[in-house]
């Protein structure tokens, strides 16, 4: 790969980015176990995720990973229960964690069904006690599976929101005036404290936020996934060649 600050691997469509997600899932998990016994992920929401969990779950991949050392967590979660159909939780639940011989305790979804601020609070403490932080300290999350959005939204940083400023929490309730409803997400600087970020972004509709998040002026008050071009240096983005067609920087091609 030519020399370029980002890492951009375009594949041929969307099922070879699941494969290659899980690839890289897989190799991230090893990796984490043999150095430090367990392997914390983030997962994220959305079709393309759901891609990539149900080949986790299948055959081929399920029996690469050492499960019962996995342990789940969440970027971000809409304000609704487990059960419903918008809820990120059901979506990873029903496509992969169900499939997979996980316990429960290995398992920590963001309550949407209550107060979404108590939520967050909640949630920031979880993560407080696994990852036994002190004061002012980071969680080192190994995986963060990432999507963006149209909009150049990533988690549930959306444009022109105010979990974007946020620099000390890990977890806030954030307001987003497009949906009318409150968000629960991990802030900027949790998820560029990750080991290894995955960026999964395919479609025609991803080509110009890509383009701008990119290649174009910081504006993350605009465009919320530049706040993880920090991590660039540990961050892949697995793009479709739709979404790969405005770009110039240099990229990784694989069929």
């Amino acid at each position: 790969m030519s020399e370029t600050k980002y890492h951009v691997r375009v594949v041929a469509d969307a099922p070879a980015i699941f494969r290659a997600a899980a690839e890289e899932f897989v190799r991230c998990a090893k990796h984490a176990i043999d150095a430090r016994g367990s392997f914390r992920v983030a997962l994220s929401g959305g079709s393309t995720p759901k891609g990539l969990y149900g080949l986790l779950a299948g055959d081929e991949f399920r029996p690469q990973v050492a499960w019962e050392k996995v342990f789940f967590f969440w970027g971000d979660e809409r304000n609704v229960p487990p059960d419903n159909s918008d809820s990120n939780y059901r979506m990873a639940n029903e496509a992969m964690l169900s499939k997979l011989p996980s316990a429960s305790s290995q398992v920590f979804r963001i309550r949407g069904e209550i107060d979404s601020s108590l939520a967050s609070i909640e949630y920031e403490q979880a993560l407080k006690t696994h990852f036994r932080l002190g004061e002012g300290q980071l969680p080192a999350i190994d995986l963060v599976l990432l999507g963006m959005g149209p909009d150049g939204h990533t988690a549930s940083l959306f444009p022109g929101t105010k979990a974007l400023e946020e620099r000390r929490r890990l977890v806030v309730s954030n307001w987003v005036g497009k949906f009318y409803t409150h968000r629960v997400t991990m802030t900027a600087p949790v998820l560029t404290n990750a080991h290894r970020i995955l960026f999964l972004v395919n479609g025609d509709d991803k080509a110009e936020p890509l383009k701008a998040v990119l290649e174009g002026p910081y504006e993350p008050e605009q465009l919320p996934s530049q706040l993880i071009l920090s991590a660039a240096a540990k961050t892949l983005w697995l793009v479709d060649p739709s979404a790969a067609k405005l770009l110039t920087i240099a990229k990784e091609e694989h069929a």
